[in-house]
């Protein structure tokens, strides 16, 4: 495992936090390494409790909880990390080492080849890219349209005319990766478990059947929340029921 990071002192630090966050990162990186773990994450939290993050700061808090074998909240925080720097070897790296402290031992169903060819295909841009993509290329058809609408040779017309739909073919199939991206984006709602262990039940209330049991540091999708109590959440096996909120923690909120 990588210790710490200390890009986030020598690029953002002091452009973007506030001295005493800067000085707190600093002190809660001199904790890390003398060993005080503990006192490390007091450190790192002080600067997330005044609203500041990035991915520097939630792989340094992972792996200081990591070192005191908290399970839930360091894998908690490498996801955090991964949700601000995805292509992170070091924090993929790292987030494994916390996984394989869990005790879930859940399957991941795989997809069809054609899902997964366009999902991974979706997932090369975000939103924005792929939005980008689709106004460029509509104007890159009405440019080629309008030339081949005013242009008199016939062979020069038949290529403009092929040319400029393609462009359309390829504007509303990049506008519909995006919204694809965006549905996509909206629906991702991961949290974490935090309870060492919780009942996961068929309807959200203590009084119906336990479906399975989950514990800290398992990951899981939820699906949809009732009275602010209850949240329906879906394992990667498949598996769906009802868990207390008290006992997750959500992932996308910052």
């Amino acid at each position: 495992m990588r210790k710490i990071s200390y890009i986030f002192l020598l690029l953002v630090g002091p452009a973007i936090f506030a001295q005493a966050n800067y000085s707190a990162f600093k002190q809660g990186n001199e904790y890390y390494n003398n060993g005080q773990f503990q006192e490390a994450i007091y450190a790192y939290e002080s600067i997330l409790d005044k609203g500041e993050h990035s991915a520097e700061l939630y792989f340094n808090l992972a792996n200081a909880y990591y070192k005191t074998n908290q399970v839930a909240p360091s894998i908690f925080f490498y996801e955090k990390a991964l949700q601000l720097d995805p292509n992170d070897k070091e924090i993929k790296n790292n987030l494994s080492f916390a996984q394989n402290m869990t005790i879930d031992a859940i399957e991941t169903i795989p997809e069809a080849g054609v899902s997964k060819l366009v999902k991974n295909v979706v997932n090369l841009f975000n939103f924005d890219i792929w939005a980008v993509l689709s106004v460029a290329f509509c104007f890159m058809f009405v440019l080629l349209f309008l030339t081949y609408y005013f242009s008199h040779a016939t062979t020069k017309k038949r290529l403009l005319f092929l040319s400029s739909f393609s462009f359309l073919f390829f504007g509303l199939l990049t506008l519909t990766f995006a919204f694809q991206k965006y549905n996509s984006v909206q629906k991702d709602r991961p949290a974490i478990v935090f309870a060492q262990e919780t009942e996961i039940h068929v309807e959200p209330n203590l009084r119906s059947e336990t479906a399975f049991n989950l514990h800290e540091g398992t990951k899981v999708q939820i699906l949809e929340n009732f009275n602010e109590s209850w949240a329906k959440i879906k394992l990667s096996d498949g598996k769906t029921g009802w868990i207390s909120t008290e006992d997750i923690r959500q992932l996308n909120n910052f």
